[in-house]
């Protein structure tokens, strides 16, 4: 680990242990079993997940929670695979070139800034053969979407003509607030009366017809515009994280907190699909469904309904929706992985993802010293007072209710004011002094 920590880059990795990703970076494809190797025989990485990604090669052992960076820029070549009786017995492989600094780390403009290079090798172990890997990892080489630079142009201040040549460009006005003078304003006369509005709205359909031909020329090019659309999404994210948007309510464009909440569920750049991830669908959907629900389970009060986690996630997903089947799959693995929640099912059927933080011994203590405060030792709690007061939906404050009855802290009026809860007073009375005055 030590010897491949001066080349390779370390990767942070997020709460669930997948790999972060850069803004815009996108997964292609990840294979299990793989072993990645120095071929002067440095250092060896063995039977880890490589993830091929629009920027990167990640290896990411899931044990140690460590992962290493290969960034796609600095590949000078790759090398044919060598055919020979000693390659029809052993493990498929291929080798490539990768550019160094003078320290031996991986240099992240490639050639340009590099002294030296090494050869690296990947060993294919697993079920999946390396044929699609190779294919879409020379497609990835060869689009380099790593050199896109995806931020917004800047807009440069433009000065009036007159101002720059008055007093032989010594003007004391600031070149930031000298207004450009406005054109003239030039009348067509085939844009006017009702055959200027019909050509106008003509030429508005081709532009329509247009654009929907390009969206829809391919799915590669329908993604790429969902994927632009996506990332615009996390710039909007970033922005309101670093507080930029004190002037949003002024836009039309609601208050600062409605459009945080509404971002961040908004947008995942590079949602998990089964094209990509192959065998390790689930397993992988499941980490990122885990990271993806820590605000929603947070701001729910530690507990959100599942059907609630399939609408939201879905959403983020954008165009790869999942099925529900997927979703519980994803869930039932938490249980082997480790992440900080975990399926519940309620007697009543009611399904929740629950943070593992959250004990229903705190809960109950919580609802007990509800329903002997104020008002409520008279009236009772209903789901509506429990759900204020412990932070969740009302349906389910109400199992959380249902649950404590069942375990004798709470017992129940349904009457005209509807289902009511009050605090079981049999469980103070002590048995051994129950009898003591008689």
């Amino acid at each position: 680990m030590e010897a491949c920590g001066r080349v390779l880059q370390s990767v942070q990795l997020t709460a669930s242990g997948r790999p972060s990703l850069e803004a815009g970076e996108v997964e292609c494809q990840l294979l299990d079993a793989i072993d990645l190797e120095d071929d002067a025989g440095a250092w060896a990485l063995k039977a880890g997940i490589l993830t091929l990604t629009t920027h990167r090669l990640l290896w990411l052992d899931e044990k140690a929670r460590r992962a290493w960076a290969v960034p796609l820029g600095s590949i000078g070549q790759v090398f044919a695979s060598k055919k020979g009786l000693k390659s029809m017995f052993s493990a498929p492989r291929m080798r490539f070139q990768v550019w160094t600094q003078k320290d031996g780390r991986v240099s992240p403009q490639g050639s340009g800034g590099a002294a030296g290079s090494v050869v690296l090798t990947i060993v294919f172990k697993g079920r999946t053969g390396p044929e699609s890997f190779v294919q879409k990892f020379g497609e990835v080489l060869q689009a380099q979407a790593w050199k896109v630079n995806m931020e917004a142009p800047q807009i440069r201040p433009t000065l009036d003509e007159s101002a720059v040549a008055g007093e032989a460009g010594t003007s004391s006005v600031p070149t930031a607030t000298v207004p450009r003078r406005p054109a003239p304003f030039k009348m067509n006369p085939a844009m006017a009366g009702v055959s200027g509005i019909l050509r106008k709205e003509q030429e508005q359909q081709e532009e329509v017809d247009k654009n929907m031909k390009e969206a829809f020329q391919d799915l590669n090019g329908l993604m790429g515009k969902a994927k632009e659309m996506v990332q615009l999404a996390e710039k909007m994210r970033a922005r309101l994280l670093q507080g930029q948007t004190a002037g949003a309510d002024e836009e039309g464009m609601g208050t600062k907190q409605e459009m945080q909440d509404w971002m961040l569920s908004v947008g995942i750049a590079s949602p998990v699909t089964k094209e990509s991830a192959g065998a390790l669908y689930h397993q992988q959907l499941s980490r990122q469904l885990a990271d993806f629900v820590k605000d929603p389970v947070q701001r729910a009060g530690g507990m959100l309904a599942l059907v609630d986690a399939y609408c939201l996630f879905n959403r983020a997903r954008g165009t790869e929706l999942i099925s529900p089947e997927d979703l519980l799959t994803a869930c039932t693995v938490w249980a082997t992985i480790d992440v900080p929640f975990r399926l519940r099912k309620f007697d009543s059927g009611v399904m929740v993802i629950q943070s593992v933080s959250q004990s229903d011994d705190e809960i109950f203590t919580r609802l007990r010293a509800l329903v002997k405060s104020g008002d409520a030792a008279k009236v009772g709690v209903g789901a509506t007072e429990a759900a204020r007061a412990l932070g969740m939906a009302p349906a389910l404050a109400k199992e959380q209710l249902l649950a404590a009855e069942s375990q004798g802290f709470l017992c129940r009026d349904d009457g005209e004011d509807g289902l009511r809860f009050f605090h079981n007073f049999f469980i103070d009375i002590s048995v051994a002094t129950a009898f003591e005055d008689s």
